[in-house]
């Protein structure tokens, strides 16, 4: 007998599924080309779901379903309201660049985004390998029918195979090292992997070559070194709008599993995990800056971005564990978190940007494409301006503080190691700042390449507006944030 409890746990993905399924059944009779009645109920579907997300996070409590196979607590709440919230600005941004380019002749662009949700709710909320596994796969599996929306592109096609094949082959480290943990083990369920590790009794060496495996899958998700290869192709190749879906709210699913399975299930292996991912960030980092600084096609240069946000990303979860010591577990898993979620804030508004000049027959997508913007519109070169001032790490911007976060984590934490790693992250901004600048002189010095003016549609640039003056506004007042992620981040690890 299943009690109440488990299904209050998951409802929020009943009521996203329930309605994807409703969705699609409705927009067989919607005839209109821009698909208004699908948006429509999609968004209110998403804002309900939103509602309903943070109603559940801010009663603060943990709720474990299913015989322990999922579970609702503070930091799964959260992180799935910003993602409901960030698939409900992709779409307000994609949808005019999607329409002009025939990718809404049928509704699959709402369905698939819908399920895409439902697969990262599944993985932020499973508690049990396999649950965990199913998310990943609806995720990925909805993300590749997305990148190869355009059938008739062939850039589209051939990015959607290079992300099928690689997203394949991760799927598959990440299964074998959770089977080799489970054989370790003798249980998928995260809590009792806990427990039997922490018991001392299982042999290293197995738990490790599994770890490894468990490791890559994960690099994969979030997109670091040296599992990075997929990030600049497939961010290029897909139609922008599908390029902002998998680049915006999937970062903070794949941060959730990351805490589930490697804090969570694997902490006490902690020293071992710290040093791969230690290799990670610092590849990701060299790499994704270094890289940056060749590129003149714009989404490949914030692919690569991506690339070298992610690996700061990494650096907030290396000291939470300090010579056995868990006493700063707290302050570096909710910095990592505040870094994950100000990151997708400041990629919405950067692709929006992206996506609101391109036009029919022309995809905005070379940074010479931006030369002048600012004579053409002041308005989204200053969007796109504080965007990028905030990657930089500039202050007063919500990505310096993002940063100085993580940097403080790994300071406070008193190691030697972690202050080289310090070190080595502000140099590579330093470096990091030099492409996001060049944009900026494009759009505010270069000579614009065309006289035409940028026009949008109105819930398009309130969107945008509101979207650019969060990331000013959570720089100058970061502490709501910061504190939010902070006992999201308590709360579900003392659950």
């Amino acid at each position: 007998m299943i009690d109440k409890l488990s299904w209050i746990a998951i409802y929020p993905e009943i009521v996203l599924l329930v309605m994807a399924c409703v969705i699609a059944m409705v927009d067989l009779a919607v005839t209109s080309p821009r698909r208004t009645a699908t948006y429509g109920l999609t968004m209110i579907t998403l804002g309900a779901v939103a509602v309903l997300l943070a109603l559940y996070a801010s009663g603060e409590t943990t709720i474990y379903g299913f015989g322990n196979q999922v579970v609702s607590d503070p930091m799964g709440n959260w992180l799935k309201c910003f993602a409901t919230v960030a698939m409900m600005v992709t779409l307000v941004y994609g949808r005019p660049y999607a329409s002009e380019r025939g990718m809404l002749t049928g509704g699959e662009m709402f369905t698939l985004s819908m399920f895409s949700l439902l697969g990262m709710f599944v993985m932020i909320s499973g508690s049990n390998f396999l649950v965990i596994y199913l998310g990943l796969e609806l995720l990925t599996l909805s993300s590749y029918a997305l990148v190869a929306l355009r059938r008739d592109n062939a850039t589209a096609t051939e990015a959607a195979m290079k992300y099928f094949v690689l997203g394949a082959l991760a799927s598959g480290f990440l299964l074998y090292g959770l089977s080799m943990i489970y054989g370790a083990t003798g249980s998928l369920d995260i809590g009792r992997v806990f427990q039997a590790v922490a018991s001392g009794q299982i042999k290293h060496q197995v738990l490790v070559f599994g770890l490894v495996f468990v490791v890559a899958g994960l690099a994969f998700k979030l997109g670091v070194v040296p599992f990075h290869m997929w990030v600049p192709d497939v961010y290029q190749g897909a139609p922008t709008a599908v390029t902002l879906m998998i680049g915006g709210a999937p970062k903070l699913a794949a941060f959730a599993i990351t805490i589930r399975l490697l804090v969570e299930g694997l902490l006490p292996l902690a020293i071992d995990w710290q040093q791969m991912l230690m290799v990670a960030a610092v590849g990701s980092l060299l790499i994704g800056n270094l890289a940056a600084i060749a590129q003149t096609n714009l989404k490949r240069m914030l692919a690569f971005s991506t690339i070298s946000q992610m690996g700061f990303v990494l650096l907030g979860l290396i000291p939470g564990v300090v010579n056995g010591n868990t006493l700063s577990a707290a302050n570096a898993y909710s910095s990592a978190m505040f870094y994950v979620i100000t990151y997708v804030l400041t990629t919405l508004a950067s692709f929006g940007v992206i996506l609101l000049l391109a036009r029919e027959g022309f995809e905005s997508e070379e940074i010479s494409d931006l030369a002048g913007l600012n004579q053409r519109s002041p308005l989204y070169a200053g969007v796109m301006a504080v965007c990028l001032f905030s990657m930089a790490g500039i202050p007063p911007l919500v990505g310096f503080y993002a940063k100085l976060s993580v940097l403080q984590a790994l300071i406070t934490s008193g190691y030697g190691p972690y202050l080289m790693l310090a070190i080595f992250a502000v140099v590579m901004s330093l470096i990091g700042a030099f492409y996001y600048l060049r944009v900026v002189k494009v759009m505010y010095f270069d000579e614009p390449i065309t006289v035409t003016t940028v026009s949008a549609p109105g819930d398009v640039r309130v969107v945008l507006c509101i979207n650019g003056a969060l990331v000013l506004l959570l720089g100058l007042l970061p502490n709501g944030l910061m504190s939010l992620c902070a006992s999201a981040i308590v709360k579900t690890l003392g659950s």
